[in-house]
Formats: structure tokens, C-alpha cells, sequence
């Protein structure tokens, strides 16, 4: 950890007490600045700010008042307070600095920094980079909005390591210094209107990333994207990733992600799914390479790499059948996602809380659909969806159940797919519990030894 002085005896105001906030103040506090700690919420009774008032950090809840501007602070606001509180809004009309807690990262980390942000895909990309640090000699560690705060991240990495943080466009809204050696813009889309008030303000916040960046830094942007930045100022070396065409930087060709001219691996070989997925590996893989990752631990990191949790995640494989996880698919959307992320036969599994509605919208993705097990209480739609369809339907009473019925029906390369469409309330308490016990009965099916 840096030794940052800039803070020392500086009035600062933490706005929000999240884990964020909880974490914020006490670095703050660790490096000499006078904290005061305010969340509108009632705090009598929260161990944080118990704990914080042990370490003389003054904490103030159940209201916001104007008061606590008097003595002109620095601001570090929880990222998903909006600017348009009175509070804040008083220190918009004062001037006052507003940061939000990865500035701290920033300023105390030793290690340099890779940063990644976007609409879609920023914690698959993320996840990759850390798995891809795990697999080699070079050493990283993950942070921001993936669920472990940088600021407390930053107080642990040395100048050997990578401090890889995933931001969100609220985060990069409140940075001042901020600079990643790496920045990653994975997509822009439409997102957060209702907090950022229009497109243009949300592309904006997103081009944060890079704007602090030098001639010896690296953007890496999605060259389907990159009017979104041709017209900007750009200081860092920019490369670009794309699935359809060469690139200067990474790309697919021939059915290889290619950089430089030199083949790393075969699409094929991958397990994460999907052309959104190979968007990330793209991103990932750039990202990995430039901070000195061998080919040898991305490769395998690429071909063992489960994903997200839940999140159209890869179990395993069992002789030559992969099994996915997706019970995070509570909706049809999701699972169209997931149907369409596969070019071989698949082997659905369906059927979850019935709430009404039909599923005719999964129609045009189930090209692929080989055999269909539904379960649950929508198990007679998903019936009568799938001999609409011609497909072969097997009824099974739950997930467990229906693991054990597809061992008679699979065929090699067949790729097995929990993507129920519906949520899990009618068997299971959570979507996690439902795919918890997928991964267990494809476990249970593995050959013994």
C-alpha cells in the first residue's frame, strides 16, 4: 500500500454506509483524514458503524442534514446514491470534490491497475483475467463492483501484482485521478436511464475509464463500437477485439482467436458459450497478454474456466458431454440467451414456478433442441411446447430426477443445458439451491475410479 498523504487532516464526508462505505472510512481513517460517516438509513443498531465509532469515526444516520457541508469536505458517495439527493445536490452548488471509493483504490495501490467496464459481459471479463492470473506466475487480484471493495483490495497488492477492478459507470462517475495501465470498454448499450438521466450522460460515465490515460497505458475497445470513441482524445495505445473480422489487436479467423498474426486456440476448444462469450474471451485474452499472462495459463484458463455462477455456468464434462448450469434463467429472455449460445444438439432441461404465462417466444431458439426434460409446475407447457415442435419430451419430477432420465437418451457432443425459464419457487428456494443440485446429480454420474 502506498503511503498517501494527501488526505492527511482533510475534512471527508462518506456518503452511504455499504460495505463500500464501511470500507472506505476506515482507510480514510488509516490515512489521517477527519471522517464523518452519514447513511439516511438508522444506524443505532448496524455493527459497522459500531465498529467505526470504536476507531473515532464519527457517524451520523437516519437523516442527511446540510450541516454536515459546513466545513467544506471531499465527498465519497456509495456509488448508487444519485447526484439528485439534497444533500448532494448542495455540494454540486458548493463545488465541492465528489469521489467514490475507487478513487481511494487508486491513490493507495502499489500495483498497477486493469479496469473493466461496459453495459454487458464486464464480470465474466473480470473473472476471466483473475482466473487467468491464477493459472500463471504472474500474480492479480480482483475488485470493484465484482463484490470484494478495491479500496480494501488496493491495501493488499504490491507492485508484483494486478489489481483488476470491474467499474460500474456510477463508480467511474466519481473519480478524479483515476487510471488503470489497462482499461477494457467490453459494449455500450442503453442502460440506466433512470440514474444518469439519458444515453448520451451513460456513454459519458463509461468514458471515464480512459480519461485520465497516457501514451503508455492500453485501451481495448469493441471495433463494432468504436465510434463511440473515434471522435475522442486519446492518449492510451488503442486495440480493438471482433469476432468477424481482422483487427488491430484480437479477432477470430479461420475459427482461432488470432493475435498478431499468431493462433492461440480453436473456438471450439472453449467452453464458455456463446458469441457474447467469445466477445469476453476476446477482451480478456488482449488484456491478459499485455500484462505478461503466457499463452500456456490463458489457454488454460479458456478451456477450464466455468463462468459465472449459475450464469449459463460450465459443470464439467462427462466422456464427451458438456453440462451448463443457467438456473440463474428465470425468465424466457435468459433462456433465449442460452438456447441460441450453442451450435450442437442440446439436451434442455425446463419448467420452474408457473406464473401464467406461456413460452411460444422460446420457439425460434430451439433449432438446436434435441431432447426436451421439463419439470415443475410448468411441466405440461413445456410439454405441449415441445411436441409442437417434434422435439423428444421426458418428464421428470425435478432436476435431480431429470439428470438421471437423460442418461438413456445422450448421444456424444451432446451438450446438456439447465435453462429452466422459469423461476424456482415451486421445489426449490432459490435458483441457487436448484442449481446446486444440478451440479451434484451430474457429479453423481461421473465414472468412478
Amino acid at each position: 500500500m502506498l503511503k498517501y498523504t494527501g488526505l492527511e487532516n482533510k475534512n471527508v464526508l462518506v456518503i452511504g454506509l455499504a460495505k463500500s462505505g464501511y470500507e472506505a472510512a476506515k482507510l480514510l481513517s488509516k490515512l489521517g483524514a477527519n471522517v464523518i460517516v452519514n447513511d439516511g438509513k438508522d444506524l443505532s443498531q448496524d455493527s459497522h458503524a459500531k465498529d467505526l465509532e470504536n476507531r473515532g469515526v464519527k457517524v451520523i444516520g437516519g437523516e442527511h442534514p446540510l450541516s454536515l457541508l459546513d466545513s467544506n469536505p471531499i465527498i465519497v458517495k456509495n456509488p448508487g446514491i444519485p447526484y439528485t439527493v439534497p444533500l448532494l445536490e448542495a455540494a454540486v452548488e458548493k463545488g465541492l470534490k465528489i469521489l467514490t471509493e475507487v478513487e481511494l483504490s487508486y491513490l493507495i495501490s502499489e500495483a498497477p491497475i486493469i479496469g473493466v467496464t461496459g453495459t454487458n459481459g464486464k464480470t465474466t471479463v473480470t473473472s476471466l483475467i483473475g482466473d487467468m492470473f491464477q493459472k500463471s506466475r504472474v500474480t492479480g487480484k480482483v475488485s470493484g463492483n465484482i463484490g470484494y471493495v478495491a479500496s480494501k483490495v488496493a491495501q493488499e497488492v504490491t507492485a508484483n501484482d494486478y489489481l483488476v477492478t470491474e467499474l460500474s459507470s456510477f463508480q467511474l462517475l466519481g473519480i478524479d485521478r483515476y487510471k488503470p495501465h489497462i482499461a477494457i470498454i467490453t459494449n455500450i448499450y442503453s442502460a440506466h436511464l433512470d440514474y444518469h438521466e439519458s444515453l448520451e450522460n451513460y456513454q459519458n460515465a463509461k468514458k471515464e475509464i480512459y480519461k485520465n490515460q497516457t501514451e503508455d497505458d492500453y485501451l481495448i475497445c469493441n471495433y463494432h463500437q468504436r465510434h463511440l470513441i473515434e471522435s475522442e482524445s486519446l492518449s492510451a495505445k488503442t486495440y480493438y477485439f471482433s469476432t468477424q473480422q481482422e483487427v488491430d489487436g484480437i479477432y477470430v479467423k479461420d475459427g482461432f482467436i488470432v493475435f498478431q498474426g499468431f493462433r492461440i486456440i480453436h473456438k471450439d476448444d472453449l467452453v464458455l458459450p456463446g458469441e457474447h462469450n467469445l466477445e469476453n474471451i476476446l477482451a480478456a485474452t488482449l488484456a491478459a497478454l499485455l500484462a505478461g499472462i503466457s499463452v500456456r495459463a490463458i489457454i488454460d484458463s479458456l478451456t477450464t474456466f466455468s463462468g459465472i455462477e449459475h450464469r449459463l455456468q460450465y459443470v464439467g464434462s462427462n466422456k464427451t458431454n458438456k453440462y451448463y448450469n443457467d438456473s440463474k434463467a428465470t425468465n424466457t429472455l435468459a433462456t433465449q440467451f442460452a438456447l441460441n449460445s450453442f451450435d450442437q444438439s442440446i439436451i434442455w432441461l425446463c419448467g420452474g414456478l408457473d406464473r401464467g404465462n406461456d413460452f411460444d417466444e422460446l420457439i425460434p431458439y430451439m433449432k438446436n433442441v434435441k431432447v426436451m426434460v421439463a419439470f415443475g409446475e410448468t411441466q405440461s407447457k413445456f410439454v405441449k411446447l415441445g411436441e409442437s415442435q417434434g422435439k423428444y419430451v421426458i418428464t421428470a419430477t425435478d432436476v435431480q430426477d431429470a439428470v438421471d432420465k437423460i442418461q438413456d437418451a445422450i448421444e456424444p457432443n451432446d451438450i446438456v443445458l439447465l435453462s429452466p425459464a422459469c423461476a424456482s419457487w415451486d421445489q426449490y428456494n432459490t435458483f441457487e439451491e436448484r442449481g446446486n443440485k444440478f451440479i451434484k446429480s451430474f457429479q453423481a454420474h461421473l465414472p468412478s475410479f
